[in-house]
């Protein structure tokens, strides 16, 4: 028999082996035996350790994982075809000073007595003089326990180490072997070292191994290529690539061995190899062929069928599966899959998925052989989904398959809606729902379109598009309450970004009237509905100067704690709660709600332009009351553009850019930030006030009061804002006692907060300087000094003009000296001292928390306090301001 032929029958040789005679008698053959026990020579290559190529990369971190399973008698190392297996033990098993028995089996190997006579060969192959006095098996499917009893005894013993290495051992599946060898390892001494190399999990009774400790395991996940090792991997094969590069191949690739390799191979030949390894089609690949030859082909056809079937889905359990393939064999197949390492990955509960790669070839070949079954297996699958209350995956598969008046339907009837406007998957479905062709006409369709419309930021094809549909919805009756709230969420919206607060009214009332149609448990499902509903009533209320009810709104909203799917609406009613701080002047209040409305959309990771970019407006308009100009510019600038045009945000950034150039001394910009007329149905009070205000501050600036008093004048009203103002004008103008007239008695003035008192009693202070009484003007100084600690104003002070400068010159009776701040700080505890020192040693956030033995947060939570008693908003700031103080 000449040698080739063994190797190239497997079956024929496993026949063989259950024909042979039933002896069990242990050859005593007093030399080394040259054939198996069928006569068959052993063939070499079985027991020679594979050669790693040139571009072979040692990875550091898994031949230490190996170094360190010498200390269990067990070592697995199970990983799918061409994760790199093989030569990771070869390579490990090289470096070992002790002796090493290599054996590669595979199925021509299956009987015990096959088995074992070609254990004994590879040790005696490699030198192993323990195989001596064993003997041999005579029978090839059969082996005497005797035989496995004086092989333990000698494996292992006398402080001898020696490793044995099983390659391929997935591809003997007889479990006597695996009970034989797990005997002899039992008993044998404790010098033996078993590693097992294998695509699937063995027979051996691994449970009692990882009980006791003993056994050490490298899996599918340690085996996977990171970025940085992708890099080398690719520098050995003469490419170069960024990390970021080669992160998006692992990736794609899951950091399969084979896939890098063959890509790299592949990209040698292009002429822009990094283009190639960014973009290579995996369909038409050498790594399609491989995974097309040793995974697909080697499955029987219904394993095939189901694999190319399922392609089609991110993830499936064995009834999705079923239900795209007609049958009911899916569970079964799909946990041999998995056991076989045959890249199908368990998620848990009964879920699985394809190997990324694997499941791009798969659906490559899918469309070759029968490209019109795709899009019938994603509709079958979004009937699936939607039976089974998985939206998102329906909607992917509906949108896949190009059933637009299905999917936008499913979306509507499910009152999902409304997440088009929560920042979690906004990108994902507008993205989804651009693909909607015209075709699709249904009152669901266009109410979709609608959203996708304004949700982009698209208000002209929205707002033309919003009656229509309105109007079919009512106009089919019974069964449209889902499509009715919807279009009344659409509704609200558009009132919002329109500035039409009767509009918004309306809407909120319809929706409230829909909502008794709809079932409960729907309505719970979907708490978002509700929050940006009153989100967008309260902004449509502010807007209109309504600020009472517009609080009243935004309250209910703000104290929502239903997780992610209202944050979005959440930190946007906070921002707008923020404003109508600000507006009343209350600084400090303001800047803690916009900083809350930032820190809510950090928490749930919702991405930048999500909301309106308010917040950022709020705080740099607290920045420029606290003549923190440059923070308030970087504020500003940081700013997200809107999504969604906004009335009230876009009017908040006009005028806090107005107020900042105005404590710059540019009053001619000031006035032209100010004047652009934000569009909208209604004209906004609280606009109009703030706007006059700038212009009144303006013509102060270039010293025309008369100016700045008309301006006023023509504006009317009773604002304690603008009593203040104008009584600024009119002391500017040389009339103090009709300043006074317009302030109340006691100085104060009724409904308005730290801002707006603090501007009230300078006023007065400047009155009674002007009339020569400075222990007034010194007591009331005082006075807005104390008022503006807490709010930490710096601003008004400014704006005063030079007269105040020798009473905050004074003394500690009425604050520090000129430049200073107003006020002075609080003490510090020690933890914020202790973290002030580390600042001033240039120490990160990070480094600081090291070095405290703290949490980054805790470390954050003390910067926090310190900037706020210190009255900075920086770093450099922070450590500046402690040195003056004395505190570094």
């Amino acid at each position: 028999m000449v040698v080739g032929e063994g190797a190239d029958r497997p079956v024929s040789r496993c026949k063989a082996v259950n024909e042979v005679a039933e002896s069990d008698d242990i050859a005593p053959a007093p030399g080394a035996p040259h054939a198996d026990p069928l006569g068959d020579p052993f063939l070499r290559t079985r027991f020679a350790q594979p050669a790693r190529p040139a571009t072979f990369l040692r990875r550091a971190r898994l031949v230490h994982h190996l170094d360190q399973a010498l200390g269990t008698p067990l070592t697995m190392v199970n990983g799918a075809a061409g994760a790199g297996k093989t030569l990771l033990v070869a390579d490990w098993a090289a470096g070992l000073e002790r002796p090493v028995v290599w054996l590669t089996l595979d199925p021509s190997l299956c009987g015990p007595g096959m088995f074992w006579a070609h254990l004994l060969q590879a040790l005696r192959t490699h030198g192993v003089p323990v195989a001596h006095g064993v003997g041999t098996p005579a029978d090839a499917g059969r082996v005497h326990h005797t035989l496995l009893t004086r092989l333990a005894a000698r494996l292992g013993t006398d402080g001898d180490e020696l490793v044995v290495v099983l390659d391929e051992f997935d591809r003997i599946g007889t479990p006597e072997i695996a009970e034989q060898l797990e005997f002899v390892l039992h008993h044998a001494g404790p010098g033996l070292h078993l590693v097992v190399v294998t695509r699937n999990e063995p027979l051996l009774p691994l449970h009692r191994y990882r009980a006791a400790g003993a056994i050490t395991e490298i899996r599918n996940a340690e085996l996977a290529f990171t970025p940085q090792e992708t890099v080398a991997l690719l520098r050995r094969h003469g490419l170069r690539l960024s990390v970021q590069a080669a992160a998006a191949l692992v990736e794609r690739t899951g950091g399969w061995a084979a896939g890098l390799r063959l890509c790299a191979l592949a990209a040698q030949q292009r002429p822009d190899p990094e283009a190639y390894l960014k973009e290579f089609e995996a369909g038409h690949s050498a790594v399609a062929d491989f995974l097309l030859a040793e995974v697909l082909k080697r499955q029987p056809p219904a394993t095939q069928d189901l694999l190319l079937r399922v392609s089609v889905l991110e993830r499936f359990c064995a009834d999705l599966a079923n239900e795209l393939t007609g049958r009911g064999d899916a569970e079964a197949i799909l946990a041999g899959l998995h056991r076989e390492n045959a890249f199908v990955e368990d998620l848990g509960h009964g879920w699985y998925r394809l190997h990324p790669l694997f499941r791009e070839i798969l659906r490559a070949h899918l469309r070759e052989r029968s490209a019109e079954l795709e899009p019938r297996l994603h509709l079958r699958a979004a009937h699936w989904l939607g039976r089974s209350g998985h939206l998102p995956e329906l909607l992917t598969h509906g949108a896949a398959a190009g059933e637009w008046d299905f999917t936008a339907g499913a979306l509507v009837d499910d009152l999902a809606i409304g997440q088009l406007f929560t920042g979690l998957r906004t990108g994902h479905l507008v993205d989804l729902f651009s693909g909607m062709d015209t075709a699709a006409s249904s009152p669901a369709a266009e109410l979709v379109r609608v959203a996708r419309d304004l949700s982009r930021g698209d208000l002209d094809h929205a707002l033309a598009r919003l009656g229509p549909v309105r109007e079919r919805l009512a106009a089919a009756g019974p069964g449209t309450a889902a499509g009715r709230l919807g279009c009344a969420l659409l509704e609200a919206l558009a009132a919002r970004v329109t500035g039409s607060p009767q509009r918004a009214e309306d809407a909120v009332r319809a929706a409230r009237e829909v909502q008794h149609e709809l079932p409960a448990d729907l309505l719970d499902k979907h708490p978002e509905l509700s929050a940006l509903l009153l989100t967008h009533l309260g902004s449509a209320r502010l807007w209109a100067g309504d600020l009472d009810e517009a609080r009243a709104a935004l309250t209910t909203v703000a104290g929502t704690t239903t997780g992610a799917a209202t944050a979005l609406p959440r930190a946007d009613a906070l921002e707008l709660l923020a404003l109508i701080d600000h507006l009343d002047g209350r600084p400090a209040t303001a800047e803690r709600k916009a900083s809350a409305a930032l820190a809510e959309t950090d928490r749930y990771g919702l991405a930048e332009g999500a909301g309106t970019g308010l917040g950022h407006v709020v705080l740099a308009a607290v920045a420029v009351e606290r003549d923190d100009l440059t923070e308030a510019r970087d504020l500003l600038d940081r700013t997200p553009g809107p999504a969604v045009h906004d009335p009230v945000t876009a009017a908040g950034r006009s005028l806090t850019t107005a107020r900042l150039l105005l404590a710059r001394g540019r009053a001619r910009a000031a006035l032209e930030a100010a004047e652009p007329v934000v569009p909208a149905a209604v004209r906004s009070p609280w606009q109009r006030l703030h706007t006059a205000l700038v212009a009144s501050s303006a013509h102060l600036a270039e010293g025309r009061p008369d100016l700045a008093t008309k301006v006023l004048e023509r504006l009317g009203g009773d604002h304690p804002v603008l009593a203040v103002a104008a009584a600024r004008a009119r002391l500017a103008a040389g009339d103090p006692h009709g300043a006074l007239g317009l302030l109340d008695p006691t100085g104060t003035v009724g409904g308005a907060g730290p801002a707006v008192h603090v501007r009230a009693t300078l006023l007065r202070a400047q009155a009674a300087h002007t009339a020569g009484d400075t222990a007034t003007a010194r007591r009331l100084v005082a006075q807005a000094v104390a008022e503006a600690r807490h709010e930490r104003l710096r601003r008004p002070f400014r704006e005063a003009g030079p007269w105040i400068e020798p009473y905050l010159a004074a003394g500690p009776a009425v604050g520090p000296a000129r430049g200073a701040l107003p006020f002075p700080v609080e003490p510090l505890s020690g933890r914020e001292r202790d973290v002030l020192l580390r600042l001033a040693q240039m120490m990160s956030t990070e480094d600081i928390a090291a070095d405290l033995y703290v949490s980054v947060n805790t470390v954050k939570t003390h910067l926090k306090s310190v900037y706020r008693k210190l009255a900075v908003n920086r770093r450099n700031d922070a450590v500046r301001r402690a040195r003056e103080l004395d505190l570094l």
